[in-house]
């Protein structure tokens, strides 16, 4: 008979809800594919019930079960925003939507699920290491914030662990750096890896290296930057290009500060099963990705470098990832109805 169920992934930014059919003898690894989809602007929305009803109620499907991965510590099915205006209670959800069954995942849950399901031509290499198929797997994504999960695997099957790790303490790396650092506590007081590494973080990067820069920006430059509704996207672009030194300066820094921390989350869990960089970000600057200066900073761990060298490392092209990641755990989790 199969089960039919609502994945809906939150993040910061953006909504994608899909709508799976999964059949009697869909199997565990095989990747699932969405029949319906819709993407919302998280800001615009005050909750799910409501875009949820209107979606389902669009394409006449009544779902078995219903998985959401959501930007947040999730306790006990209820979940506080970190980047977004709004809770989320998956018993108010399932009573609103009037469906059998509502679980809740942290969105890096979610995404590390969804690993499983991922075919290798929605990876991109950064470093081959020395690969163990049965070794922990970690999972680090920059967003609008900035997530981490552990993937181990337990009696032959991979179990996902969330964590909040995006909020441990940015640890700075030379001169420039240490500026960097000093430059945002006056901001902030304290510094996390997501205020540096989530979405806003590349704009306060560049606002730095501009404030120490020795020649002011082109008018090109401050006419993007000033016309931006996303400043950080603007910078990317503008350092892709090569159209302003700083913004190529600001991407070189992220990427060695991204390299910084995933190699902390490599040697923190022996991801010899492979370190995955998932999120938004990372397949838009893959450029920077590929620089030494990231392989650089992510194996700088003195005497652990040995480890961090064995690590794998891949860019996760796949936007969708806790997208189907939800999907799979409501297919292979949720209840038997």
């Amino acid at each position: 008979m199969g089960k039919i169920v609502l994945a809906v992934d939150v993040g910061g930014t953006k909504v994608q809800a899909g709508i799976f059919a999964f059949p009697d003898g869909w199997r565990l690894g095989a990747v699932p594919e969405p029949i319906a989809t819709a993407r919302y602007r998280s800001q615009e929305l005050r909750g799910l019930a409501i875009p949820m009803r209107e979606f389902l109620k669009e394409h006449g499907v009544k779902p078995d079960t219903v998985s959401v991965g959501f930007a947040g510590p999730v306790v006990k099915g209820k979940v506080k925003a970190s980047n977004i205006p709004w809770n989320l209670d998956s018993e108010e959800l399932r009573a609103d939507l009037q469906v059998p069954e509502v679980t809740l995942l942290n969105d890096l849950e979610a995404a590390a699920h969804g690993l499983t399901h991922l075919p290798p031509e929605k990876l991109e290499t950064l470093q081959t290491g020395t690969p163990d198929s049965d070794a922990m797997i970690a999972v680090i994504a920059a967003g609008t914030g900035l997530g981490e999960a552990l993937l181990p695997k337990i009696d032959g099957r991979r179990i996902a662990i969330p964590t909040e790790g995006g909020h441990g303490d940015y640890a700075a790396v030379g001169e420039s750096q240490i500026g960097l650092l000093r430059h945002l506590t006056a901001q902030f007081g304290r510094v996390s890896y997501e205020r540096v590494l989530g979405g806003p973080g590349i704009a306060r990067i560049y606002d730095y290296l501009r404030s120490v820069a020795s020649t002011p920006p082109s008018a090109a430059t401050e006419e993007a930057l000033a016309a931006a509704a996303d400043r950080s996207a603007a910078v990317s672009r503008l350092a892709l290009e090569g159209a302003d030194p700083v913004a190529v300066a600001t991407m070189e820094m992220y990427a060695s500060i991204y390299g910084a921390e995933a190699g902390n989350l490599a040697v923190r869990s022996l991801a010899y099963g492979g370190l995955f960089l998932a999120g938004g970000i990372a397949p838009k600057i893959l450029p920077f990705l590929r620089l030494e200066s990231f392989r650089e900073s992510f194996c700088n761990k003195g005497r652990a470098s040995n480890v961090a060298a064995r690590c794998p490392v891949h860019v996760v092209l796949e936007e969708r990832l806790p997208l189907l990641g939800a999907a799979a755990y409501g297919a292979e989790h949720g209840q038997d109805l």
